[in-house]
C-alpha cells in the first residue's frame, strides 16, 4: 500500500520550536527518513499493513533567508522530497486596537484609556476610547491550500492508498473530510501537544468513512534523530552544510 505523505513546512517548523526554541540541531530535518520511520509504526496497525512511502510532498514559502535556501538545497539534493510546492508571502500595512491578553484569560482584551494615558474631549474622558496602531504585517500564504489540493488529487488518481498529513492547521477540515471518506488517514501534529493541541477541527472517529484512521504527534527524538548528512552534496558536486545555529 503506497502512502502520500505531505507536510506543512511552516507547521513543522514551528511544531519543532514549540519543542525546541531557538535551540540547535533539529531543523535540518531529513523529511524521507522521518517519513519511512513514520509509515514503518503505522504499518503494524491491520488497516496499513504493508504500506510504503509512495510520494513526499514538500509545501513551503521562500523567506528570503539564506539559512532556508541552503536547507531547500541539501533536500533536494538528499532526494528527500518528491514535489516541493511554493506559497508565497504577503506583506501589508494592517491597523488594530491596542489589547493584552492577561495570564488564563481566554482571548484578548482591548485596551482602553487609564491613567497615566487618558484620552479627553473637550475636557471629558472617554474612557471606552480605543488606541489603533498601524503596523507591518507579513503572512505566509497558499501552503494550506496547496497541501490539501496535493493531496486530493493523489487520492481521486489512485496514486495513493492512504494519506498521512503533517499539519495542526483547523483549515483542513473539510478536505481532510473527503480524504477520509476514500482512503485511510494519519494526522501527525508536529508540535509539542501541551503548547500546540491537535485542533478539534481535524479530529473525527477513526471508523469515519473507509476507516483506519490515526491521530499522532512527532516526537523531540524523532526531529533529533532523523537529520540530514552534514554537508549534503548533489550530483554535480555541489555541497549545502548546515547552517549556525541549526
Amino acid at each position: 500500500m503506497e502512502v502520500g505523505f505531505y507536510i506543512d513546512g511552516f507547521n513543522l517548523y514551528y511544531g519543532g520550536r514549540s519543542y525546541f526554541g531557538g535551540r540547535a540541531g533539529w531543523r535540518w530535518l531529513d523529511l524521507r527518513a522521518l517519513a519511512t520511520t513514520i509509515i514503518g509504526v503505522a504499518s503494524a496497525q491491520p488497516a496499513w499493513t504493508g504500506a510504503t512511502l509512495g510520494r513526499l510532498v514538500y509545501c513551503t514559502a521562500r523567506t528570503g533567508d539564506p539559512d532556508q535556501d541552503a536547507y531547500v538545497g541539501a533536500l533536494s539534493a538528499a532526494g528527500s522530497y518528491d514535489w516541493i510546492e511554493w506559497g508565497y508571502y504577503l506583506e501589508k500595512l494592517i491597523h488594530r486596537p491596542l489589547a493584552v491578553q492577561p495570564r488564563g484569560a481566554p482571548r484578548p482584551q482591548v485596551v482602553n484609556p487609564a491613567m497615566p494615558i487618558r484620552v479627553q474631549d473637550a475636557g471629558k474622558n472617554l474612557h471606552k476610547a480605543k488606541f489603533m496602531a498601524s503596523v507591518s504585517h507579513r503572512e505566509e500564504k497558499g501552503s494550506d491550500v496547496n497541501l490539501a489540493t496535493h493531496a486530493l488529487l493523489d487520492v481521486l488518481n489512485g496514486a495513493v492508498a492512504a494519506v498521512i498529513m503533517v499539519t495542526n492547521d483547523s483549515d483542513l477540515k473539510l478536505p481532510l473530510g473527503e480524504i477520509r471518506k476514500r482512503v485511510p488517514v494519519g494526522l501527525l501534529n508536529p508540535g509539542n501537544p501541551r503548547k500546540r493541541p491537535t485542533a478539534g477541527a481535524l479530529r473525527a472517529s477513526p471508523a469515519f468513512g473507509v476507516g483506519g484512521h490515526w491521530w499522532g504527534r512527532i516526537t523531540p527524538n524523532q526531529y533529533l534523530g532523523h537529520q540530514l548528512s552534514d554537508p549534503v552534496a548533489d550530483a554535480t558536486g555541489k555541497t549545502f552544510a548546515r547552517p549556525a545555529g541549526w
